[in-house]
C-alpha cells in the first residue's frame, strides 16, 4: 500500500490510496475527491471518460467522509508547486457518509469539542496533534541521546508533591485514600542514585478549578532528575533540550506547519543561550509595564505574557521566593528567602512551557520544609530516606507537552493539543 506523504517521488507511478474524501465536488464530467489517508492530503481527479461506470458512480456518489480506494498515476499539479494529484483509473466506495456535521460553515468551540471524536480529522487538527507527536519523539531521542534513563512513576499515589489541595482523590482498599499524581518528580529522585539521570513522560492530573487558555485537568508531563546537577546546569539542560525540539519540528513538520499557518521565524531564533533574569528584575520590568504585582507574589499568565512579548526568544525568571515555591526547592545560599528555582517562559506571549529547581538534598532543611508546609511527616518518610543514604546535588525540572504543543504551532488555546481534553466542565467525549 502507498502512502500520500510518498508522493513526491512516486510521480508516473501508479498507486493506490485508501483513505477518506474529507471533501468532494464534481462538475458532471469531472469529480475531485480530496483524500486523507493518516499520512497526508491530496487531490484525486477522477474524469468520467477515463474510468468505468462503476468507478464513476462510486467518485459521484462520495460524500464527506466517505471511505473510498483510489488507484491512479501520481502526477504534479499544474499551478501549485509541491503538490500532487492523483490521476484515478479506479475508485471504490467502502462506505457512503452520512451527511456530515461539521461543514465549511464557521462554528463555535463548544460544538466543535462535542464533536471532537470528528473534529480530530480536520485538516488543522491533523496538523497539531502530527506535531505533538514529533515533540513526543524528539524529546525521547534527546532524553537517550544524553544518558538520561527512562522511569515510569505511579500514576496512584499515598501523597502529594505539594500538598493534596489541587489532587483528586479516590477510594483506595480497605478505606485508604489515594490521588492521581500530579507528577512523578519525587519519585524520580528515588531513582537518581541508581541510573544518574533519569525522566518519566506520562499523563498527569490537577483539580484545580482553573478555565484559563493555559489549563488541562489532564494532562501530559515529562519530568526529569539528574545527580550531580546544580540550578545552573539544570537550566542549561532546559534550553538544550526545548532548542532541540524545536529545531526537529522545524525539520520534520514543514507542511503542518504551513497548514497551521505558523509564522516560523521566531521558532527559527530559538537557540541557546536563553535569556535569564531574576523574579525580583522581572517584579521591576512588570512595575514599569503597569502591573500591580507584589515582590512576593509568584507570577500569573498575565504577567507572563507581558513579558514574554517583550523577549525573542524564552527567558529563565529564577530565583523566587521560597515563601511562593514547594518544599523540596533548596534555597539560595547567598539569599536564604529565595529559591534556586527557574520557570521557562515561551515568547510571543506564551509563558510558562517548562520549571524547575535544584532540589534540597540535606535531611534536616528538608525535615524543617515539610514542617512549615504542615504536610505529614510519615507520608515523605521515604522521600526524607533519600537524604540519608549518599545524598547528592541534584536538580530536575518538568515540561508540560500541551504548553509546548500550543506555543509551537501557535495556538491560543492548550484544548485543541491534547486528542480529548478534559477541562473543568468537560468530561465528554
Amino acid at each position: 500500500m502507498h502512502l500520500i506523504k510518498n508522493f513526491s517521488s512516486l510521480v508516473g507511478q501508479t498507486v493506490t490510496i485508501k483513505g477518506w474524501a474529507y471533501n468532494v465536488r464534481s462538475s458532471g464530467s469531472i469529480a475531485f475527491l480530496q483524500l486523507r489517508d493518516g499520512s497526508g492530503f491530496a487531490q484525486a481527479v477522477i474524469v468520467k471518460s477515463s474510468v468505468d461506470d462503476v468507478s464513476w458512480q462510486a467518485a459521484s456518489s462520495a460524500t464527506i467522509e466517505s471511505s473510498v480506494v483510489v488507484t491512479g498515476t501520481v502526477s504534479k499539479h499544474p499551478k501549485q508547486e509541491g503538490v500532487y494529484e492523483l490521476q484515478a483509473t479506479t475508485v471504490e466506495l467502502i462506505q457512503k457518509a452520512d451527511e456530515y456535521p461539521i461543514g465549511k460553515k464557521e462554528h463555535g468551540p463548544d460544538f466543535l469539542l462535542d464533536n471532537r471524536h470528528l473534529w480530530l480529522r480536520a485538516p488543522t487538527q491533523w496538523a497539531i496533534q502530527k506535531v505533538r507527536n514529533e515533540i513526543i519523539y524528539a524529546i525521547y531521542d534527546w532524553m537517550r541521546d544524553h544518558d538520561f534513563c527512562k522511569i515510569d512513576a505511579p500514576i496512584l499515589t499515598p501523597n502529594a508533591c505539594e500538598g493534596t489541595t489541587e489532587l483528586f482523590e479516590m477510594d483506595y482498599f480497605e478505606e485508604r485514600k489515594a490521588y492521581l499524581s500530579q507528577s512523578g518528580q519525587l519519585y524520580l529522585e528515588a531513582a537518581i542514585a541508581s541510573f544518574g539521570r533519569v525522566f518519566d513522560f506520562g499523563p498527569v492530573f490537577r483539580a484545580e478549578k482553573s478555565k484559563t487558555r493555559r489549563h488541562l485537568t489532564e494532562f501530559w508531563m515529562m519530568d526529569a532528575e539528574a545527580a550531580f546537577v546544580d540550578h545552573e546546569g539544570n537550566m542549561e539542560i532546559q534550553e538544550q533540550l526545548i532548542s532541540f525540539i524545536v529545531e526537529r519540528v522545524l525539520e520534520r513538520c514543514q507542511g503542518e506547519l504551513k497548514i497551521l499557518e505558523r509564522d516560523q521565524t521566531p521558532l527559527k531564533n530559538i537557540k541557546p543561550p536563553f535569556y535569564r533574569i531574576t523574579h525580583a528584575e522581572a517584579i521591576k520590568k512588570l512595575h514599569d509595564m503597569g502591573s500591580d504585582i507584589k515582590p512576593g507574589d509568584d507570577l500569573g499568565a498575565d504577567d507572563e505574557t507581558l513579558l514574554t512579548k517583550q523577549y525573542d526568544k524564552p527567558i529563565f525568571v529564577e530565583k523566587y521566593p521560597a515563601a511562593v515555591k514547594a518544599f523540596y526547592m533548596k534555597t539560595d545560599p547567598a539569599d536564604q528567602s529565595r529559591a534556586l528555582c527557574s520557570d521557562l517562559l515561551a515568547p510571543e506571549g506564551y509563558g510558562e512551557v517548562s520549571g524547575g529547581s535544584q532540589r534540597e538534598d540535606d535531611y534536616d532543611r528538608l525535615l524543617a520544609r515539610i514542617r512549615e508546609h504542615k504536610l505529614p511527616e510519615a507520608a515523605f518518610q521515604w522521600y526524607l530516606d533519600l537524604r540519608k543514604y549518599g545524598s547528592v546535588p541534584h536538580s530536575g525540572f518538568g515540561v508540560g507537552l500541551e504548553r509546548l504543543v500550543a506555543w509551537i504551532c501557535g495556538l491560543h488555546h492548550v484544548r485543541e493539543t491534547i486528542p480529548f481534553p478534559r477541562l473543568m466542565n468537560r468530561l465528554e467525549p
